[in-house]
């Protein structure tokens, strides 16, 4: 029987360059949840691998997910773009009704779906690059128009914006704005229109953040949170102390000290932190690299892609993993104000992850139809 050859294999084992990362780094966050978790795993739930065992049960989820979406021809998304808006926009309207939301934290960003919690907003930023994706590329020969190319996308953006800002999420419209004009600006959108909207933009800005009473208190505390370290600045001085004291090497895995009730959020918004604190500079350069291999690769498959559409969806998707891994580690290193966001493929989280892997999913295919194009 002969060899297969690699153009028969299945894009889920064809595209390496994506497969390995997100596995290495899945494999990363099990270990880590389990160590950043462990502490209020056996305090809540008197079991010390209770996050652990969910995480591992959510990325065989997410798995099985990737595989699928690796086999879902990518141009079909075109034919069903208006269907995955409109279930995106029903989500986010869902999840403002009471009796189906879930609180916590003073926000009603989760959907209760019969004892399982699902992040309608995390769905909303993958369903917004699919369409914007489709449109921009219908309309490549008219893009340079503001009517045509800027107007309706940012339209598409700001009902977007208006739902998830009830909730609110404030960190969410930021990372899909910036998702949204990146798009844009690959498609070929004149920068001339992309910067428009600021005189708009900046006032709406400066009323969310600083006259939001949170919110401008987060600034505040960012510009510097040694004035109050064991109260409004405890989030980064306790994330900082962490990453400072693993050295070159870090503690060792489960020995950090910062995930005992020092660090909020240790396994989901501040993972990041606990790695840093116990695998030291070394295990935070390792995971950088694996990140960049993915955002590298992402970049060539855009590049390399036999059509518009595939191009822009693969740029949106790849600015989709770059934007919150810049956000959720910027915000452990205290180079931007605290906001919550997981750290994709590693953090605690269901929704996230499966929808992370969904996107990587539909990046592989992308790549591998380019290879059987060519």
């Amino acid at each position: 029987m002969a060899a297969k050859t690699p153009n028969s294999l299945h894009p889920f084992f064809r595209e390496k360059r994506i497969l390995f990362p997100v596995l290495l780094l899945s494999g990363i966050g099990i270990v880590m949840v389990y160590s950043a978790s462990s502490s209020i795993s056996m305090e809540d739930h008197n079991n010390l691998f209770y996050y652990m065992k969910k995480q591992a049960l959510f990325l065989s989820i997410s798995l099985c997910v990737m595989f699928v979406t690796a086999s879902f021809p990518y141009r079909l998304y075109r034919s069903f773009a208006y269907i995955i808006l409109a279930a995106a926009l029903g989500l986010l309207v869902a999840v403002l009704f009471p009796g189906l939301h879930i609180k916590a934290g003073g926000a009603y960003r989760w959907l209760n779906l019969g004892g399982f919690t699902f992040q309608p907003a995390e769905f909303a930023k993958l369903a917004m690059i699919l369409f914007m994706a489709y449109s921009l590329a219908k309309k490549q020969e008219l893009i340079a128009q503001f009517s045509v190319g800027f107007f309706p996308h940012a339209v598409i953006f700001g009902l977007f914006a208006g739902l998830i800002i009830l909730q609110p999420d404030f960190g969410t419209i930021v990372v899909m704005g910036l998702i949204c004009w990146g798009m844009m600006f690959v498609a070929g959108v004149r920068l001339l229109h992309l910067l428009s909207p600021l005189p708009l933009v900046i006032p709406i800005v400066y009323f969310l953040i600083f006259k939001v009473e949170y919110r401008m208190l987060r600034i505040l505390t960012f510009l510097n949170p040694w004035d109050d370290p064991y109260n409004t600045g405890y989030q980064i001085t306790n994330s900082l102390k962490a990453i400072g004291s693993g050295g070159l090497f870090g503690k060792g895995i489960g020995l950090g000290m910062q995930k005992m009730h020092y660090l909020p959020e240790p396994h989901t918004d501040f993972i990041f932190s606990i790695i840093g604190e116990e695998l030291g500079l070394v295990g935070v350069f390792a995971i950088f690299i694996l990140y960049i291999i993915l955002l590298v690769t992402g970049s060539q498959i855009a590049k390399h892609a036999d059509n518009m559409f595939g191009s822009i969806t693969a740029a949106g998707l790849t600015l989709y993993i770059g934007v919150q891994v810049i956000i959720n580690t910027g915000v452990a290193l205290g180079v931007l104000p605290t906001k919550g966001l997981t750290l994709p493929f590693i953090s605690y989280g269901g929704t996230s992850l499966v929808v992370n892997m969904a996107a990587m999913g539909i990046l592989m295919n992308i790549g591998a139809s380019n290879k059987n194009d060519r």
